[in-house]
């Protein structure tokens, strides 16, 4: 919302007359150059009656831009999206809202709205008059295929006089983003051996230290046993503070996201690259709403959220502000400059069990051993390797991609290979098939972490 103006000083003034009266229509300035002229004559002939004519018509127009000029600061604007996130492809709907805050009702009102040429074609609406104290609200849409972060405004406003003397136009400073993130897909659910039951779906408890010397408090809460304080927590930070008891424990899942520029060939919306990211979007939203303790990693070493224990979602962010986050970042990811995945498996390698799901890119040898190397301490491994040449030069019999998923296999992977156009709901299937039968052949009675 915008609204009224500061105190201008004598330069400002004087170049706000200037611009008003560069507002003036060319009817406005045929009607103040011929009340000059017909007061010019009047003087001259000693016409009385005609220089009244004439000061009518000069002042006519000047009135006009008066009244313009200090209506165009007593109008308001607000702008509301609805949603402020939404998926590529989706709509959005604009809301734009006009307020006369004066006493006396406006013109004609001309609206314009700055948007990027990828959200659609730039909206514009026309207000008649507005009562005092009136509002009029319009509202436009706007749509993507390309996720991003997209400014929408500044709003400006033209506004006319009824007789049609002058044009004044008005932009306001606010603005606001629209953020499209990655199209998602539901994955079915597929559930892993040895996933331990607790609190929601793969998590368990796990007993807090309750000794005095490593108690874990928390702040009281209203309707907390008063046996549960811990007066010596109390004393240091102040506040009255309980032993947690016990506190829930989620399983934890890594979604690793290879954004390396080598990796990938060709660009837009259907590129390998595109695929990747909506996969990693898929498989974040997924976990998160099957209770996991969530974080998406890139071959950067970036991880977000960045909260709580090894940058997984902590336990004071709930699931809808970890994936806003998570969603916010894969919304404006681009590919990164480095060559390999060695940042990301420090991660790793520093990091607990849990279930980690990757999206490569091309691999070569020494990347595939990296790679490899990151399922030591997973408790599970799911990659997704996209041929990016065969998403840019269509099927081709190449052997390559095979023998780079053979050696993570080896290595405990389960890894599948991504064709162009591949629906990851089948694939998200077809791995948990293939783990099982894994798991079978080898005997496998479960690990810590899963999904489903």
């Amino acid at each position: 919302m915008a609204s009224g103006g500061p105190a201008a000083g004598d330069g400002e003034e004087k170049g706000g007359v200037r611009a008003a009266l560069s507002g003036l229509t060319t009817r406005g300035r045929s009607f103040l150059a011929a009340g000059i002229a017909a007061a010019v004559c009047a003087y001259v002939l000693g016409q009385s009656d005609l220089l009244r004519v004439g000061l009518l018509l000069a002042v006519l127009p000047l009135v006009c831009v008066a009244v313009l000029y200090r209506t165009r600061y007593r109008v308001a604007g607000s702008r509301r999206l609805a949603p402020a996130r939404v998926p590529a492809g989706a709509e959005a709907r604009v809301h734009l809202r006009m307020d006369n805050v004066t006493r006396l009702p406006t013109g004609l009102l001309m609206l314009q709205d700055h948007v990027p040429y990828v959200l659609g074609p730039r909206p514009r609406f026309v207000l008649d008059r507005v009562e005092p104290g009136g509002r009029r609200e319009v509202s436009y849409r706007v749509r993507s295929d390309l996720r991003g972060r997209y400014p929408l405004g500044p709003l400006q406003l033209r506004l006319s006089d009824p007789f049609g003397m002058c044009e004044l136009t008005r932009s306001f400073s606010a603005f606001d983003i629209l953020t499209v993130i990655p199209r998602t897909e539901p994955l079915p659910p597929v559930r892993l051996a040895g996933e331990a039951a607790g609190h929601g779906d793969g998590s368990r408890r796990s007993l807090a230290l309750a000794g005095d010397d490593d108690v874990i408090p928390r702040g009281y809460r209203h309707g907390d046993d008063l046996r549960r304080v811990h007066w010596r927590s109390t004393a240091r930070y102040g506040e009255l503070m309980v032993r947690r008891e016990e506190q829930p424990q989620r399983a934890r899942c890594t979604v690793l996201l290879d954004t390396r520029r080598i990796a990938y060939q060709g660009s837009g919306p259907d590129s390998a690259f595109e695929w990747a990211v909506s996969g990693a979007a898929s498989a974040l939203v997924h976990m998160l709403e099957r209770g996991f303790a969530v974080r998406l990693l890139t071959d950067t070493g970036g991880s977000v959220p960045g909260e709580g224990a090894d940058g997984f979602a902590g336990a004071t962010q709930d699931s809808a502000d970890s994936a806003g986050l998570m969603m916010d970042t894969l919304a404006v990811v681009d590919h990164s400059d480095g060559a390999g995945l060695s940042r990301s498996y420090d991660v790793l390698r520093g990091s607990t069990e849990g279930l980690l799901v990757a999206f490569f890119g091309d691999l070569d040898e020494e990347q595939t051993a990296v790679a490899a190397r990151m399922r030591q301490r997973s408790g599970a491994a799911v990659a997704f390797v996209l041929d990016s040449s065969g998403w840019t030069q269509g099927p081709r019999d190449d052997t390559e991609v095979e023998t780079r998923l053979r050696q993570l296999r080896e290595t405990g992977w389960t890894a599948l290979a991504v064709p162009s156009g591949a629906a990851l709901p089948d694939l998200w299937r077809l791995a948990g098939r293939q783990h099982s039968e894994s798991a079978v052949a080898g005997g496998t009675t479960g690990f810590s972490g899963g999904w489903s």
